[in-house]
């Protein structure tokens, strides 16, 4: 009896893995598109407009080396399973997109597939960039080919096997990508779907703040919570919890103002979302900006799940409170109250007092630097503490403000500080 279950077992496994096979390699199945055969005529309308997306969508940050000429690519992306380095994009024929037909761009913004037919890994978002309009990806398809042409060849992926495979990309694509087009919903205004369509479009603000599984993919159910970024540095707070990024509670003028000037009454961005601001969303009109606001505060709500409390031990406030008072206090101020349009407070602070400790230690790793824009052009920024102190001192002073003037969050061990440096 048993090793006829275990035949029977082994027989669905086998059936079911052959299945999924099938499903991968049709999935795999694409026809190269044909050259550009005549060069892009657009409007200077359909140009301009076509860049205002790029900004929105955020795309030189990524497609830019450090130190390189715009839109050329050859930044390298850190994850979980390698390397994936940006693209050029740039017309240039050999190298870039010169060769690409506006059919080809819009199947890679809409199906993640390369001029050639081969699948795309999903650092580029076209989980998000599927719902772009036809109208919209033409137009950034014409800004594309205005940008000076570089010859920069992208170079090859550093990715473990399997992932570096078409058929494992084709299997991840199975379980978390479904092409489509954005659907307005007919109950909500004009404006929420404004907003919709921007942040879970060009915008992709999920592909950050979202949980993701040990395969990298993130289901809908799993959108708009906090999630790690690539490189594991930093935590995007959720964006539907009221104690870490939910913005429900805020006026749309504040999100409006956050995402425009880089802080408000109640927050400063800082990190990886210091370059969302800078590269991206303070270059969007207002009108843009709060609807998006108006979609984030409706994102329905999750429950505060209380922190684990694990308190400091005696000696390692007592050298959290001497280092703070060294270091810190002359900004952010002996009872963490910071200062009003410079200095962030750390009493109440959200990203204090988070569960999570990651993005309250690498603050103090790495610095915590706003973004300079036209509302606050030469921002406050605070230096990075890696190399002034060690782990059990940058511990001490985050176990310290999260346990002080009202705060209650757990403490931070120095095994905690090694593994974010």
């Amino acid at each position: 009896m048993k090793w006829t279950v275990m035949r029977s077992a082994l027989g669905v496994m086998a059936v079911s893995g052959a299945i999924l096979a099938g499903v991968a390699a049709w999935e795999m199945r694409a026809e190269p598109l044909p050259d550009a055969n005549e060069p892009v005529q657009a409007s200077g309308e359909t140009v301009a407009r076509g860049a205002y997306l790029a900004r929105a969508g955020n795309c030189m940050a990524c497609h830019t080396a450090r130190g390189g000429e715009a839109y050329a690519g050859g930044r390298a992306i850190d994850t979980p399973f390698g390397t994936v380095y940006a693209s050029n994009l740039t017309p240039d024929p050999a190298t870039g997109l010169g060769r690409w037909s506006l059919q080809a761009f819009r199947r890679a913004l809409h199906e993640g597939r390369s001029r050639d037919g081969r699948l795309l890994y999903p650092v580029f978002p076209y989980t998000h960039t599927t719902l772009v309009s036809d109208e919209d990806s033409d137009a950034l398809y014409a800004f594309l080919h205005t940008v000076p042409p570089v010859v920069q060849p992208t170079p090859a992926h550093a990715l473990r096997w399997p992932v570096s495979t078409q058929a494992a990309l084709a299997v991840w694509r199975l379980l978390y990508f479904e092409s489509g087009r954005f659907q307005p919903e007919p109950q909500q205004t004009a404006e929420w779907n404004r907003g919709a369509y921007l942040a879970r479009g060009l915008a992709h603000c999920s592909a950050c703040h979202s949980a993701r599984d040990v395969l990298g993919g993130s289901s809908l159910g799993d959108r708009w919570h906090a999630g790690l970024m690539p490189d594991g540095h930093w935590l995007a707070p959720s964006l539907r919890n009221s104690a870490q990024a939910g913005v429900a509670a805020w006026s749309a003028d504040d999100v409006a103002d956050l995402l425009q000037v880089g802080r408000n009454a109640q927050a400063t961005v800082m990190g990886p979302m210091a370059e969302v601001v800078f590269d991206g969303t303070q270059h969007l009109e207002r009108a843009d900006l709060k609807a998006m606001a108006v979609f984030l505060k409706d994102l329905p709500a999750e429950g505060d799940a209380m922190p684990e409390w694990r308190p400091a031990e005696p000696d390692q406030l007592a050298l959290g409170e001497k280092r703070y008072d060294q270091q810190c206090a002359a900004c952010h101020g002996p009872q963490g109250q910071g200062a009003e349009g410079a200095y962030p407070a750390l009493a109440g602070n959200r990203s204090v007092v988070m569960a999570s400790h990651v993005n309250a230690v690498q603050a103090i790793l790495a610095g915590g630097f706003a973004p300079a824009t036209v509302g606050d052009p030469r921002p406050y920024g605070m230096p990075p503490f890696r190399t002034l102190l060690n782990d059990a001192e940058i511990a001490a002073v985050a176990s310290f403000v999260r346990q002080s003037w009202g705060n209650q969050a757990s403490a931070v061990a120095p095994q905690d500080v090694q593994r974010l440096r």
